[in-house]
């Protein structure tokens, strides 16, 4: 499977699977302005995945009635397929927090889509991984240095995948605890999403109406 990370928002996504442009691409969106017509930023979105012939990432700023969230469009097949906003906002931002995590079907695969903070959250990344989820998506307007870290770890104990967009930077986790970054304006990343699985056991004392073994 290929993706291809754009950080300029002027690149062209080469042959690819998936598409994961950063928050420059869109910019600031107003959910208004899209439902009244005066703006079709997220038609963009749909139409640049059926012209690329892949799915479509890509990050934003949207707002609604005074609530400004950073979120991520999705599209694929020159559809849009939803918008997926960041759950967890740390106290003092601006931003208010969405409702759910996004899991699109794009490009032959099951992708999980992370917004800015939620990368800081095991949670997130498991339960995409619980649901299927061969391949996570991740972006954030900044490069942190946390980010390879919990990147690294990620992919490792929850054997997916995870590509992300941090601002001008682009990085990719391996399951294997590889990991790359580059800061040209298009990389191509390839992987093989595998759900492979493995039975863990574990002993407790109590809860049990039989004796045990000792």
């Amino acid at each position: 499977m290929k993706v291809c990370v754009v950080t300029s928002g002027t690149a062209r996504p080469t042959a690819c699977d998936v598409a994961l442009f950063g928050f420059e691409k869109l910019g600031a969106v107003d959910y208004e302005s899209e439902l009244s017509g005066k703006s079709d930023k997220f038609e963009e979105v749909a139409r640049l995945s059926l012209a690329a012939g892949c799915g479509v990432v890509c990050g934003c700023v949207t707002s609604s009635r005074g609530a400004v969230r950073k979120s991520a469009a999705a599209a694929s097949c020159g559809k849009l397929l939803g918008i997926t906003d960041m759950c967890r906002v740390f106290g003092g931002e601006e931003y208010r927090s969405g409702a759910s995590l996004g899991l699109y079907s794009m490009g032959g695969a099951r992708a999980g889509v992370l917004v800015e903070n939620d990368i800081f959250f095991p949670e997130c990344v498991r339960s995409l991984a619980a649901c299927g989820c061969s391949l996570v998506l991740f972006l954030s307007e900044a490069p942190r240095p946390a980010y390879s870290v919990l990147m690294r770890a990620y992919a490792c104990l929850y054997g997916v995948p995870v590509v992300g967009c941090a601002g001008r930077t682009a990085l990719f986790a391996e399951t294997s605890g590889g990991f790359a970054t580059s800061n040209l304006p298009l990389t191509l990343f390839e992987t093989s999403p595998s759900r492979s699985w493995r039975t863990v056991t574990s002993r407790m004392r109590g809860g049990c109406g039989e004796e045990a073994e000792p």
